[in-house]
């Protein structure tokens, strides 16, 4: 069972690889539904007030980030390192670009791509950070489950270019 949760996707028939890549962009989306209100903009706190507050709570963007991260270490352990980035970072996106485009404002005031761009390269590069960490741990992992047999301290030079070769 734990093979089947943890081993590589690429050792697994497509049926099952598609589905861990359905459910982990459903789960993305999820996530950003959950943890984050629909209409991102900010708003008058009070009414005829001069200072705006935001919809978005510490404990759901803190929450949304956790949840991102864990299911970008999950999958950047068992695929390959672009579908990670795409089926975590890319839901989250794509809501945050609906929502934003769905509410329109004055002309001269519309940051909102600005505000999406930026927070799609800090959801991306954190994707990616976990991602990579999650795949080190993998490479060390399969190849010293795939060893010859013995304790494993015997690497050589050519053993280490293959475990960097496939973290990459």
């Amino acid at each position: 069972m734990t093979e089947k949760l943890l081993g590589p996707l690429r050792t697994r028939p497509w049926p099952e690889r598609w589905l861990t890549r359905v459910l982990g962009a459903a789960l993305s989306g999820a996530a950003y539904l959950l943890c984050l209100p629909w209409d991102l903009r900010n708003r008058p706190g009070a009414t005829g007030a001069i200072t705006e507050t935001t919809s978005v709570t510490v404990l759901g963007a803190v929450l949304l980030g956790v949840t991102l991260l864990l299911l970008a270490a999950y999958l950047g352990r068992r695929d390959a390192l672009a579908w990670p980035l795409l089926l975590v970072a890319g839901p989250p996106a794509a809501l945050m670009y609906i929502s934003f485009h769905s509410h329109p404002e004055p002309p001269d005031a519309a940051v909102w791509p600005l505000t999406w761009a930026f927070f799609t390269l800090v959801v991306a590069a954190g994707v990616l950070i976990a991602t990579a960490v999650a795949r080190r741990y993998r490479a060390a992992d399969w190849t010293s489950s795939s060893g010859s047999g013995d304790s494993g301290d015997s690497w050589d030079s050519s053993d280490e270019a293959l475990s960097l070769a496939r973290w990459w």
